[in-house]
């Protein structure tokens, strides 16, 4: 059960005591919150450190290497039994442990190599998190299904990004959209030309992260994706195309035809399968589903619709087949009778030249619904007027999407998985005090 290592005492202890761990194995810098739960939980759970340092117990390695060495016993489990269990980032209320049998986790590894065309030569880098999916299933795994070799960084650093890549020969990555959108805007000085990067999985795109990883950083392969903790890997765009930029993709299946593929329904909100073009939230049906929520039952059980699993995902589907993502169920903003997807302003408005990055949430309106507010982190040494930014929206965006409220940040809250954190700008009550209100002419208070 991988962990964030930047969880505070109460997230890591909350976790930990969830998942029931019997041991814990932990950094140097991770050791004091990793000892004050483990003293928490009790003497059966035992603590292990993973490298030396200034710290009280023994390293794993200096653990498996003490003593004699017991008698292995005799293997008694099977392919679906429970391997591993990745904790959902928890945007509303406590994170889920969602389960994922060895089956699940060599089939995911084993369709990623199929999605990328991964060879024996291939050195996967992997700069994102280990205790999240992309890392630890597609990277990690895929690196070990294609036979080649893990490139492994302990965190991503966009001014060394390029450097390490030229160093280590690395063949492939996998991004979020946030590090794409970092490493397009970093200064070109950074680049390093002689690096063999072909391959990039990352999503979502933009126009902008496309032409200059193509263009400036030759980096001629950029897959755009979809996919979750409970249903990795079950739609992307094919790898030797048609690549449609701002689409997750189609129906993504194991190499082995013998593997069944993953089924995908839209339906409206009765269940009820929409017609093509139209707007519904995404079921999904795969081999590579979780097993379920761990100890809960209840949030198992309510994350399925008649045997599919509901994504609370809003998609369409276009004319040629592709997904489409619209908004997650829950970030979509009522406005005057009309559905505002959070998604599509956070990246319509993370595209303007002085922007870093943008999240919409709805705030209450004065005759019921929702207005629209805007949060702004600018990029470093960057002014913008709120009612200039969102006049440069109008020609991108209906009347109705667009922000009443705009509030300057500092930063922008993410989740564990980068995403933005939407549920403590919410929480937030400063916020909208802070925000300029466009309507009435009083951009210019």
């Amino acid at each position: 059960m991988p962990a964030n290592p930047d969880y505070r005492l109460d997230e890591a202890l909350y976790v930990l005591r969830h998942a029931q761990v019997s041991g814990v194995v932990c950094s140097p810098a991770t050791f004091e919150t990793a000892a004050a739960v483990a003293a928490e939980l009790g003497e059966s759970v035992w603590l292990r450190a993973n490298e030396a340092g200034q710290h009280a117990v023994p390293t794993l390695e200096e653990s498996m290497g003490a003593g004699t060495p017991a008698q292995v016993p005799p293997g008694t489990g099977n392919a679906t039994d429970t391997a591993l269990i990745i904790y959902t980032s928890g945007t509303t209320g406590f994170p889920k442990g969602a389960m994922h049998s060895h089956r699940g986790y060599v089939l995911t590894a084993e369709a990623f190599v199929g999605r990328l065309h991964l060879q024996p030569s291939e050195r996967v880098m992997c700069v994102m998190p280990l205790f999240h999916i992309n890392a630890l299933m597609y990277s990690v795994g895929g690196a070990f299904a294609c036979g080649g070799c893990l490139v492994l960084l302990r965190k991503f650093s966009a001014s060394s990004f390029w450097r390490f890549a030229a160093e280590s020969g690395a063949t492939e990555v996998n991004l979020v959209a946030a590090a794409g959108s970092i490493l397009a805007r970093r200064p070109r000085e950074e680049f390093v030309p002689g690096h063999r990067i072909t391959k990039m999985f990352i999503a979502p795109q933009t126009q902008e992260m496309v032409r200059v990883m193509k263009n400036e950083f030759h980096v001629p392969r950029l897959i755009e994706c979809y996919g979750m903790t409970e249903i990795p890997g079950v739609i992307a765009n094919p790898f030797n195309g048609p690549h449609k930029l701002g689409t997750m993709g189609l129906i993504s299946r194991h190499p082995d035809t013998t593997i069944a593929a993953p089924e995908a329904r839209i339906v409206d909100d009765e269940g009820v399968d929409v017609a093509q073009g139209e707007e519904g939230e995404l079921l999904i049906r795969t081999p590579t589903l979780m097993q379920g929520y761990f100890r809960d039952a209840t949030q198992t059980e309510a994350a399925f619709k008649a045997g599919w699993f509901a994504t609370g995902d809003l998609v369409r589907q276009d004319a040629d087949g592709y997904y489409v993502f619209v908004a997650r169920k829950k970030d979509v903003m009522r406005r005057k009778g009309e559905n505002v997807s959070g998604a599509e302003l956070d990246r319509i408005f993370g595209e303007h030249p002085a922007v870093e990055e943008a999240a919409a949430i709805g705030v209450p309106a004065e005759l019921g619904e929702e207005e629209i507010m805007l949060a702004v982190q600018l990029r470093k040494g960057q002014t913008v007027n709120p009612a200039t930014l969102v006049a440069w929206a109008k020609d991108r965006l209906a009347a109705h999407k667009l922000p009443r409220f705009v509030v300057l940040v500092d930063a922008i809250p993410h989740t564990p998985t980068h995403k933005p954190a939407k549920h403590k700008l919410k929480a937030d009550t400063t916020l909208l005090a802070r925000a300029v209100d466009l309507a009435g002419g009083a951009a210019t208070r």
